[in-house]
């Protein structure tokens, strides 16, 4: 039965969180707190990071805000130039598709409708798209400002989709799974071992949907 497809983007058909986790490793050795933890300070980061929200322009505004919080020196423009330079080096880092993506996306498309549906900033998701090549497999993409209940019950209207036969495919289960589920559409859980902490969340299955969990985006062939 041909089934509607929705694909998150970024650690599901290419990298992303790992530049951050460089940068931010890079960003806590150049600060080199005296007394705190590399630990602490991601804590300070996180907090930030909740505050500014996603992309890498919001990043560098997180890391800056961290910095002028926690440098045990005079903060210099200089200063606040490297910090922000950490950040634009993740935008001009090349798309990596992650293993098994493009010849799953081949297996996919005759079969079933594709769409992909990413969130963060739309200029640079736009990028990321473009400088995929992915985008072809797809009936369309979707840039949404946040990935919560009521964006997957638009989606299911605005694409006349079939709740029962529409699936959202992704690694985070705060953005691509728990509120999928909750807005009526089954759910395929693909894990990536380094998913942005503030996507973690407890799986929460709903009654009456369906969630599978799998290894590799690849093992989507033995189900669709």
């Amino acid at each position: 039965m041909r089934q509607h497809l929705l694909v998150d983007g970024d650690d599901t058909l290419w990298e992303n969180n790992i530049y951050f986790e460089r940068t931010i490793a890079a960003f806590i050795t150049f600060l080199a707190h005296s007394t705190l933890t590399p630990e602490e300070v991601r804590h300070v980061i996180n907090e930030m990071e909740r505050m500014h929200g996603y992309g890498t322009e919001n990043f560098a505004r997180s890391l800056e805000a961290t910095y002028r919080r926690l440098a045990e020196r005079e903060v210099s423009a200089e200063d606040i130039a490297r910090v922000h330079a950490f950040a634009q080096d993740i935008r001009q880092h090349p798309i990596e598709i992650l293993p098994g993506v493009e010849a799953t996306l081949a297996h996919l498309a005759p079969r079933h409708d594709l769409v992909l549906v990413t969130k963060g900033d739309p200029d640079e998701q736009r990028l990321k798209i473009e400088a995929s090549g992915l985008e072809p497999y797809f009936r369309r993409a979707e840039i949404v400002p946040e990935k919560n209940v009521d964006t997957y019950l638009r989606l299911v209207e605005e694409l006349a989709l079939d709740p029962e036969t529409t699936w959202m495919i992704g690694n985070s289960p705060r953005s691509d799974i728990n509120p999928a589920l909750a807005a009526g559409i089954h759910a395929v859980f693909v894990p990536h071992p380094h998913t942005w902490v503030l996507e973690h969340e407890e799986l929460q299955p709903v009654d009456g949907r369906r969630l599978l969990t799998l290894e590799r985006f690849a093992d989507l062939r033995e189900y669709f």
